[in-house]
């Protein structure tokens, strides 16, 4: 099994041309009783290609990832595509295109003034003609030979894209209190996509993930598919924040927090702080009893983002002299801290370079 990742692992990064290695003949479902921990590749495979475009996403499934992640916003033709963010000068060629110059704009964004152009003020057909760059190239510099080659992908093209190649997909609907103010809420269409392609069901190969709480509580109305409650390693979800409530994502994660988000979510999708602690000085502290009581809630535990470079590890993992200016692109230890987080029995991992974590669970379950 090792030996075939490694040979597709060698196909994504010898050629800009992405060969689908591995044969999937079924998605992996979303019940995963009994199951190795999933393989889920983040925005793709953004190790090695820009987030967010098909590149990414057949680069990630070519390395073993399980599902693939889009995060989801809107255009103003309510249609839904993969980006980050809903500002887009960071990871397209947008500011090259006099005829946008006028779109750029400062909207307020989860009580944050952001500044740039907005998914929501382009129709897809004029999205269709922006290319995607990389969105950290000082982190990622041979991800930008790639800068130029991808349109920005529809919900629709990814879903497909994973149904043709057997995997499943994870999308994340971004700051949809914002969306649902401007009258392009995420959800509705999120849901016609998944239903137009039958991955309606329990069973189905998805996950629908997301920061806030109001609008998975909606979710776990309309729909049978598994849902995620997103949880970051501090602050608190917009929706409590804009209705004046004073709990906090360290509320969500005590044992009468995760029975509550048990009522609504299937599990928790959380930072890896939440898992293994750092402390003052970047180093790991002992690891929390967060998977045991989200299991004992009946909640599975998925964790983010596990990244190659040093400058995105924690100081146990990182490799190299830091006195080096190459050290924060520089890669770590990503193997020994994908078996640290595997051996803490959580149902699935985030990673950008899902190769890595996929020969990692082959090796350590």
């Amino acid at each position: 099994m090792i030996r075939r990742l490694l040979a597709a692992a060698l196909a994504v990064l010898a050629t800009g041309t992405v060969a689908v290695v591995l044969q999937r003949p079924e998605p992996v479902s979303a019940d995963l009783r009994g199951r190795a921990p999933l393989v889920i590749g983040h925005r793709g495979a953004s190790a090695h290609r820009p987030e967010h475009t098909l590149l990414s996403y057949e680069a990630a499934i070519a390395l073993g990832a399980d599902y693939i992640e889009p995060d989801l916003v809107s255009t103003k033709d309510h249609v839904l595509v993969a980006r980050h963010e809903n500002e887009i000068g960071g990871t397209t060629d947008v500011e090259n295109h006099p005829e946008f110059a006028g779109r750029r704009t400062t909207k307020t964004i989860d009580g944050t003034p952001v500044t740039g152009w907005f998914t929501e003020d382009f129709t897809l057909a004029e999205l269709r003609t922006l290319r995607a760059e990389e969105r950290i190239p000082d982190l990622r510099p041979d991800n930008t030979a790639f800068n130029g080659l991808a349109q920005i992908p529809t919900f629709d093209e990814v879903v497909q894209l994973a149904r043709r190649h057997g995997v499943g997909v994870y999308p994340e609907t971004k700051h949809p209190s914002y969306f649902d103010s401007i009258g392009l809420s995420l959800e509705e269409p999120l849901l016609e996509v998944l239903g137009r392609h039958g991955w309606n069901g329990r069973r189905a190969p998805v996950f629908i993930q997301s920061f806030e709480t109001a609008n998975l509580r909606e979710l776990s109305r309309k729909t049978r598919v598994p849902l995620i409650q997103l949880i970051t390693a501090t602050g608190s979800p917009y929706d409590w924040i804009a209705a004046g409530d004073p709990r906090t994502y360290d509320t969500m994660v005590t044992p009468a927090g995760l029975r509550e988000v048990a009522g609504y979510a299937a599990g928790i999708g959380v930072d890896t702080r939440r898992l293994v602690p750092v402390g003052p000085d970047g180093r790991l502290l002992q690891p929390t009893t967060l998977v045991r009581d989200a299991h004992r809630a009946g909640l599975k535990v998925h964790t983010w983002t596990v990244r190659n470079e040093n400058a995105q590890l924690p100081v146990d993992f990182r490799l190299g002299n830091p006195a080096s200016p190459a050290y924060p692109r520089a890669t770590g230890d990503v193997m020994g801290w994908l078996e640290k987080l595997y051996g803490l029995g959580l149902d699935g991992v985030f990673a950008d370079d899902p190769g890595v974590a996929r020969a990692v669970r082959e090796r350590v379950s």
